[in-house]
C-alpha cells in the first residue's frame, strides 16, 4: 500500500528529528524575524532556532 503525502512527511520529519510547533506572537517580533530572515538570508526557523540557542548560552 503506497504512503500518502501526509505519512510521508510525517516519516521524514520523525527521521530527521523534526517537530512541528505553533505559536502566537506579536506583530512586531513576527516584523523583526521576517526583516531578520531577509538581511541574514536564513529561513525564519533558522533565525528563531539561532536566537533561542544565543538565549540559552547566555543564562
Amino acid at each position: 500500500m503506497a504512503l500518502s503525502r501526509t505519512e510521508i512527511q510525517k516519516k521524514s520529519d520523525q527521521k530527521r528529528g523534526i517537530k512541528s510547533k505553533g505559536y502566537k506572537l506579536p506583530v512586531d517580533i513576527i516584523d523583526l524575524i521576517t526583516e531578520l530572515s531577509s538581511k541574514t538570508g536564513k529561513p525564519q526557523n533558522k533565525v528563531i532556532e539561532d536566537a533561542i540557542l544565543m538565549y540559552k548560552n547566555s543564562l
